[in-house]
C-alpha cells in the first residue's frame, strides 16, 4: 500500500486508558506465564495501533507544518502521549512485579525485562503536565525553525534550501549566505532562548520529581542505554579529543590549502575542493532511481527492500515551504513500512539521505519480517545509527551512479566529514551535560560555555564577526539539543563502529558486508556492546579504540589521490 493511501483516525485515547489499564489487572491475575505472555502479546497490537496513527499524523504534519488539520493532531497527540505513555508504564510495573515474568525473558529474551525496568524508570504519573509541557515547546521551536524564509540571492529560502550557497567556490558567497543564516537565527534570538531556558528548566523538574539531582541521568535512562554508562561516554568524549581531534585538525590544515585559503574561517569549512564539492547530478527523481539501482545491486535483501520502499511511496525528500527541518527515518507498524523524509537540496547530503536513512529503513524492514514485539525491533539508538552510518559506507562501490567523474571527490569529503563530525558529536554532548548540571546558566553563559568547547573539539574553528555563530550560539542550530536531549552522543558511538565497519570493508567486502548483515539481523535482541563485540569490533570505551582508528583513517585520507 502507498503512503497516501494509509487511511488515518484519531485514535480514542481514553479508550485505550481503559484498555492498558484492564490489561494491568489481568497480569496481576494471571496465573501462569503463558497467561502473561498473551496479555503482553495483547498490548502490542493495542500499542502497534496507536503507534500506527501517531506516526502517520507526524510524518503528515512535518511534511506541511501549515496543514491545519494534522497541526491539531500533532497537537492532540503532544498533549495524549505523555498520558497513554503512562497507563503502558503501569502495564510494564505490573508485568515486572508478576511471578510469571520469566516467561516473558523465556520467548523474547532477558533484554526485553532490562527494556521495561529501564522504561518505568524514565516516567511517571505525577510528570505528564510536565511532558504535555515538553512536547509543546519542542513543537514551537520546529515550528519556528521551518518557518524561515531568509532572503538570499534574490529568492525566499528554507534554512535547507540556504546549504549551497554555503558550500559555494566563491568565498563572498559563502560568507553571505552564513551571515544571512545568522540573521535569521539573531532576529528570533529570544525566542530562542526562551525556548531553550523553558525546556532545560522543565526537563530538570522532571529529573528532580523522580530523585534525580540532574536531568543527566534521567536523560540516559530515556535514550534506552543498557550495558555502559555516562562514565563510559566520558570516557568516549575524552578518547576522540585526544584521539581523533588531532588527526582531524591536520585534516582541516590539508582543506585550508587544498581549497587556497591561507586564513581559514568557519564559512570556509564546507568547501572542500577548490573548484566545487561534489554534488549529485540528476533530479531528485533520478537520484531515486539511482538509490533504487544501487540497492538492487548490493545484495538480494536490499533489492527487495528498495523496491518496497519505491513501491509504496516511502519517500518525502523534497525541500519546500512549509516543511519541517532535517530528515528521519520512522516506521509505520501497522503496515511494516518504514518511511524516510528529508529536504533534498541539491548537495551531496541528498545521497547521505538515501545511504544514511536507507540504513534505518533497512534495518527496520528485515526486522519486520521477524514478527518481534515494538521493544525488541531495534536495539538502543546508537545502535540504529550503526546501521545507518555503515551503510554509507558499504555502498561505496555504487557511488559513481551519483557523482559520475566526481566519485572520488565524494570517497575523501565525505570520509572527511564522518571524522570531522565525531568532535562535533561530543562538543554537543557535553554542553548539553554541563547545561543541565548548571540549569540556571543564563543565555549568555550558555553561549560563552559553547564557545569554550569549540576551543577543546574544534580548534580551527574561527567565527569572525558572523552573526549568531560569533556569539556562540551556533548551538541552537542543532534540533537534537532541543527536541531530543542527549541522543547526539550516539551518532558518536555509531560512527567509531561505522569507521571500523569501513576499515574493514577495505580489505574485505564480502566479509564487510556478511558482519553487517549479522548486526542488523539481530534487531533489538542485544545492546549496544553486545551487537558491536558480535561484529568483531571495538567500543569507543576500551583503551586506544578511538587512537588506532583515527590514526588507521587519518593515513588512508592523507594518501587520497585528492587529499592535496
Amino acid at each position: 500500500m502507498k503512503f497516501d493511501e494509509m487511511s488515518y483516525q484519531r485514535p480514542d485515547i481514553a479508550a485505550l486508558e481503559k484498555e492498558y489499564t484492564a490489561l494491568a489487572t489481568k497480569v496481576g491475575q494471571a496465573q501462569n506465564g503463558q497467561q502473561v505472555v498473551e496479555i503482553f502479546e495483547a498490548y502490542g497490537q493495542a500499542a502497534d495501533a496507536l503507534s500506527t496513527a501517531g506516526t502517520i499524523a507526524s510524518i503528515r504534519h512535518t511534511v506541511d507544518t501549515r496543514d491545519e488539520f494534522y497541526n491539531a493532531e500533532n497537537d492532540y497527540f503532544d498533549e495524549q502521549s505523555p498520558v497513554i505513555a503512562d497507563k503502558a508504564l503501569g502495564l510494564y510495573r505490573a508485568l515486572l512485579a508478576s511471578p510469571h515474568k520469566a516467561a516473558l525473558g523465556q520467548k523474547y529474551g532477558n533484554l526485553l525485562l532490562e527494556k521495561l525496568e529501564i522504561a518505568v524508570k524514565s516516567s511517571d504519573e505525577r510528570l505528564i503536565p510536565l511532558q504535555q509541557k515538553e512536547n509543546v515547546l519542542s513543537t514551537a521551536y520546529q515550528k519556528l525553525y521551518a518557518s524561515a524564509r531568509i532572503p538570499f540571492n534574490g529568492q525566499q529560502l528554507t534554512v535547507a534550501q540556504l546549504t549551497p550557497f554555503k558550500q559555494n567556490v566563491n568565498r563572498a558567497v559563502r560568507k553571505q549566505a552564513y551571515e544571512a543564516e545568522g540573521g535569521f537565527f539573531d532576529t528570533h534570538r529570544e525566542e530562542l532562548d526562551e525556548i531553550y531556558d523553558k525546556m532545560v528548566q522543565n526537563r530538570t523538574q522532571q529529573a528532580n520529581l523522580l530523585g534525580y539531582k540532574t536531568f543527566t541521568p534521567l536523560g540516559d535512562i530515556r535514550m534506552e542505554r543498557v550495558g555502559y554508562t555516562r562514565a563510559d561516554i566520558e570516557r568516549c568524549r575524552t578518547a576522540v579529543a585526544t584521539g581523533i581531534v588531532p588527526f582531524a585538525q591536520k585534516l582541516k590544515a590539508m582543506q585550508a590549502a587544498r581549497i587556497g585559503v591561507a586564513d581559514f574561517k568557519f564559512y570556509d569549512d564546507p568547501l572542500s575542493f577548490k573548484d566545487g564539492n561534489p554534488t549529485p547530478t540528476g533530479t531528485p527523481e533520478e537520484i531515486l532511481a539511482a538509490g533504487q539501482t544501487m540497492y538492487r545491486g548490493l545484495s538480494p535483501q536490499t533489492a527487495s527492500f528498495i523496491d518496497f520502499m519505491m513501491d509504496g511511496g516511502l519517500f518525502d525528500v523534497l525541500a519546500k515551504p512549509g516543511k519541517a527541518p532535517g530528515g528521519y527515518c520512522t516506521y509505520i507498524p501497522g503496515y511494516k513500512s518504514p518511511f524516510i523524509f528529508s529536504n533534498f537540496n541539491g548537495t551531496a547530503g541528498d545521497v547521505d539521505v538515501l545511504t544514511h536513512e536507507a540504513g534505518h529503513a533497512f534495518a527496520a524492514y528485515v526486522a519486520a519480517e521477524q514478527n518481534l514485539p515494538a521493544e525488541l525491533r531495534s536495539p538502543g539508538l546508537e545502535s540504529c545509527e550503526i546501521h545507518s552510518m555503515s551503510m554509507e559506507f558499504l555502498t561505496d562501490a555504487y557511488h559513481h551512479l551519483f557523482f559520475g567523474a566526481n566519485t572520488q571527490k565524494y570517497e575523501l569529503s565525505h570520509a572527511e566529514d564522518t571524522l570531522f563530525f565525531m568532535p562535533y558529536g561530543c562538543q554537543v554532548d557535553e554542553f548539553q551535560q554541563e547545561v543541565y548540571e548548571r540549569p540556571g546558566l543564563t543565555p549568555a553563559q550558555r553561549n560563552q560555555l559553547w564557545l569554550e568547547l569549540e576551543r577543546k573539539y574544534r580548534p580551527w574553528n574561527d567565527f569572525e564577526a558572523l552573526p549568531f555563530y560569533s556569539r556562540g550560539a551556533g548551538w541552537q542550530r542543532q534540533l537534537h539539543i532541543y527536541e531530543a536531549p542527549f541522543y547526539y552522543i550516539d551518532y558518536v558511538l555509531a560512527q567509531a563502529v561505522a569507521l571500523q565497519f569501513y576499515l574493514a570493508h577495505k580489505k574485505d567486502k564480502a566479509d564487510a558486508w556478511q558482519r553487517y548483515m549479522a548486526l542488523v539481523q539481530q534487531a533489538g535482541t542485544k545492546s549496544y556492546t553486545g551487537l558491536v563485540h558480535a561484529a568483531g569490533l571495538a567500543t569507543p570505551f576500551e583503551e586506544g579504540a578511538m587512537q588506532q582508528v583515527g590514526a588507521e583513517m587519518f593515513d588512508w585520507l592523507k594518501n587520497h589521490p585528492l587529499a592535496k
